[in-house]
């Protein structure tokens, strides 16, 4: 069946990140993502496990205190997963069945967790609950003991934090602090001043708690950071003020001694704090996008951050940058869409301001980021700034089109740039710069796409809101002192009864241009530049139109904003079909003739896959997604991929990637949900960096020895099953220690495994096998007795799914010797 997988851009500060306890020699990182938690290097930037199972986004992590080989993991799915995260498996699932919201995990109770929850029959109020693990077999669990804390919680997990080695647990909500003492059972609730609140900005948004003291550090709306003491008692406490930031304080957290306080906003800036003074810090500027949670490695040696842009930077413990992930950056707006890269078959769209982000799909990160703006960004509410628009590649990805611009009421500002790819730097350079291209806002462009060489055929064509659609060529520079060779300049300006250009694509041989203006879609010869034919159909502005590929190139499709999905004929200039769909998306795949059209209707996004010849969907999928989905890319596969069903031999080339509203990067898949886009090789990262056992030098060896004997030999051997193939091999090496049988057991299955299989033989080699037959001793048949009490060892191993074939004659006497043998000693394991 095809499914929906998330393959990128899943925020990861649904939760706190959570180091590994050896983060400076081996260092893995694990962030929660979307449905999945990911286990990156700290040192590669790799990600070496994506441990999927929940059914929900992940809300909550926390390293078991206990056992620090084993993660805690909660969900909005009600459960909580325990993980061997070595190994990438479930130990246990523990059901509680209400939405959890976050995670804590204590020191002092072996068999507890605490977890928020919503408070039943009241809606947006929570409540902090200690959960008992059961510890009963079994892997799927229910947790039946719950133990309130205590209610009016803040859902956000950086609103509640535990003290000093979890004597007591602090929450903050608005204007209101709870702090609770486990041993005496006391709670304390503190109140800022009421008059200070009519802005509401002092209200509370983040605490963390003093590792070696009695001491709260909150953080506020207005900026400041205030640390509380002597809240033991009511009307004793006293608290300092702290203040930098000019805006939210987003996240706290105190260094492992205490030493010091980190503290991030808005501001891109990470504040290291020092001995609770104003005048005694220091700063890390510049990290991209404002600090959304902050996290300790319980060495003290490296600290990590998490960005609102799904960025993770790392920061060593003096303050000084280490390395930084990055996957989809989340950007303010996706105005690009989302374009394949001819080259690199990356994904790209926007990213930082006035940035291109190459996205590699297969590994989940940014390949580079292009400047395309140049301008220095700032971040500051309210401000009009060049962001970027619209992108194109041409058919080769040997130039890249660009527009930039500024929203300004009185004077807008409009730019095209053209960049061509410097094979010596492996980079886009600048080549054109056209300021004000178009009298107002350019809404689609498009390169023609054909096979002859671009330098000589390339156009480039643009549509605006002023009416018009404009082609741009290149043109030689005849200045010898010109610093490049070519430039672009317009060629030609077409409209249509001052209507406005939306959109343009050019057929699949170039031939053609299609321009829509508003109700009606022109076509145009991109020869002569003569109009050729128009289509219009009911009432709506045309929202989206390309045409069909190979056997349907004569086919023009085209996408209304009052739902209609309309095919046109090229040839006889008339309505081939038309259907009744809310189309937000229309993409045609560039290997195949299908075309795939997503829907939004009943808050739910559909998805369509057609040919223009045939009116009837070749794949409908229902409720694809309960979020909207506005931008799609097909992107070719390396290799064709094998579809056993014709309803979805439309993935056999492509595959289909989509964004939803939220920046998710989803895609559709026949495959099992563990087989990932992450190449095999980075998830055995971690078997790869283990030390070489005895067992594996030989094992090893004897494979070395066993290829140069077939090169040197060059003849047709008996062909033997490969170890690696084995599954009984491939359940000893990959199956954790702990959860395996006993030695004994396994032996005579491992032994058995390694049983050479009888080839096919040829009708003459079996009558002559029949002729030494009869010619046998009475010897043999003493021989075959042995041999009918060996197979039947072997038995067990068929249970177990690997089936020894029949032996020939001379094998067996091979065998027969080796099972004369003393394999005694190995009992004894």
């Amino acid at each position: 069946a095809l499914r929906v997988v998330r393959c990128g851009g899943s925020a990861r500060y649904g939760a706190r990140a959570v180091f590994t306890a050896d983060s400076k020699q081996v260092g893995y990182l694990f962030c929660a993502s979307g449905d999945f938690v990911k286990m990156y290097s700290v040192a590669t930037e790799e990600t070496l496990r994506l441990m999927g199972g929940h059914a929900d986004l992940v809300t909550g992590l926390q390293l078991n205190p206990h056992n620090h080989m084993q993660l805690f993991s909660s969900s909005l799915d009600g459960s909580i997963k325990l993980w061997d995260f070595m190994d990438g498996i479930p130990i246990k699932t523990f059901t509680v069945g209400s939405k959890l919201l976050a995670l804590y995990a204590g020191t002092k109770c072996e068999d507890s967790v605490f977890v928020i929850i919503p408070k039943s029959g009241k809606k947006d109020t929570f409540q902090l609950v200690q959960v008992k693990l059961a510890k009963a077999a079994g892997q799927d669990l229910q947790a039946e003991e719950l133990c309130v804390i205590f209610d009016g919680v803040d859902a956000s997990p950086k609103c509640t934090a535990f003290g000093r080695e979890d004597e007591y647990v602090v929450s903050v909500k608005e204007i209101n602090l709870q702090v609770y003492f486990f041993k005496r059972k006391q709670l304390n609730r503190f109140s800022l001043s009421a008059v200070k609140t009519k802005s509401r900005n002092n209200c509370f948004t983040c605490v963390a708690c003093h590792p070696k003291e009695d001491c709260i550090a909150t953080g506020h709306a207005d900026g400041k950071i205030r640390l509380w003491r002597n809240f033991c008692h009511k009307k004793e406490y006293t608290f300092s003020t702290l203040h930098w930031h000019h805006d939210t304080v987003l996240d706290l957290a105190f260094s492992v001694e205490g030493t010091s306080l980190l503290s991030g906003g808005v501001e891109s800036v990470l504040v290291q704090w020092h001995n609770e003074s104003n005048s005694q810090k220091d700063f890390l500027p510049r990290l991209g996008s404002a600090i959304e949670y902050i996290s300790m490695s319980s060495d003290g040696t490296l600290c990590c951050t998490l960005h609102s842009d799904n960025r993770i930077t790392i920061i060593n413990s003096n303050l000084r940058f280490s390395r930084s992930i990055q996957g989809l950056i989340k950007s303010a707006g996706v105005k690009t869409g989302i374009v394949v890269d001819p080259r690199t078959k990356a994904l790209v769209l926007n990213g930082e301001p006035g940035h291109l982000q190459f996205y590699c799909l297969q590994s989940d990160h940014q390949l580079f980021s292009l400047d395309i703006v140049q301008r220095q960004y700032i971040h500051q509410a309210g401000l009009n700034q060049t962001d970027l628009v619209k992108v194109a590649f041409s058919a080769q990805g040997k130039w890249l089109a660009t527009v930039e611009e500024r929203e300004e009421v009185t004077d807008p500002e409009l730019r095209l740039k053209l960049w061509f790819f410097d094979e010596e730097t492996q980079s886009f350079k600048l080549n054109t710069s056209i300021t004000m291209p178009h009298e107002d806002n350019i809404t689609d462009m498009c390169f023609r796409d054909t096979d002859e060489l671009e330098d000589e055929s390339l156009i480039l064509v643009t549509t605006g809101r002023d009416c018009l659609f404009k082609v741009w060529v290149m043109v030689e520079d005849t200045d010898p002192e010109a610093q490049q060779r070519v430039s672009w300049s317009c060629d030609f300006v077409g409209s249509y009864h001052n209507y406005q250009a939306t959109n343009c694509c050019f057929s699949e041989d170039g031939s053609l241009l299609a321009v829509s203006f508003e109700e009606t879609v022109t076509v145009w010869d991109s020869a002569t530049w003569d109009l050729k034919c128009t289509f219009c159909h009911p009432p709506g502005k045309i929202r989206n139109i390309c045409f069909g590929r190979l056997t349907c190139s004569k086919f023009l499709i085209g996408a209304t904003d009052y739902g209609f999905l309309c095919c046109w004929n090229l040839l006889s200039c008339a309505l081939e079909w038309s259907a009744h769909l809310n189309i937000l998306v229309l993409q045609p795949d560039p290997l195949s003739e299908y075309i795939a059209a997503v829907s939004w209707l009943s808050k739910e996004s559909s998805l369509f896959v057609f040919k223009p010849n045939e009116p009837r969907p070749i794949c409908i999928q229902r409720n694809l997604c309960k979020e909207k989905i506005h931008l799609a890319a097909f992107v070719p596969r390396d290799k064709p991929e094998t579809i056993g069903s014709e309803k979805y031999c439309w993935l056999r080339r492509s595959q289909l990637f989509f964004l939803t509203d939220a920046q998710e990067l989803m895609t559709v898949s026949t495959k099992p949900l563990y087989e990932r886009l992450t190449p095999s090789s980075t998830q055995l990262a971690v078997e790869e960096t283990l030390p070489v056992t005895p067992f594996t030098l030989l094992l090893g060896k004897h494979r070395h020895q066993q290829s140069h004997e077939d090169i040197d030999f060059g003849k047709l051997i008996v062909p033997h099953k490969n170890e690696q193939d084995s599954p009984v091999v491939k359940e000893l090496l990959h199956t954790p220690a702990h959860v395996l049988p006993s030695a004994s057991f396994l032996c005579p299955i491992f032994i058995n495994s390694l049983l050479i299989s009888k080839e096919n033989k040829c009708d003459e080699e079996v009558a002559a096998e029949v002729e030494i037959e009869s010619e046998k001793t009475d010897d043999d048949s003493d021989e075959e007795r042995e041999t009918a009490e060996m197979e039947q060892d072997v038995s067990p191993v068929e249970l177990l799914g690997e089936v020894t074939c029949k032996l020939s004659k001379s094998l067996e006497k091979e065998l027969r010797k080796i099972r004369k043998m003393d394999y005694s000693w190995i009992s004894a394991f």
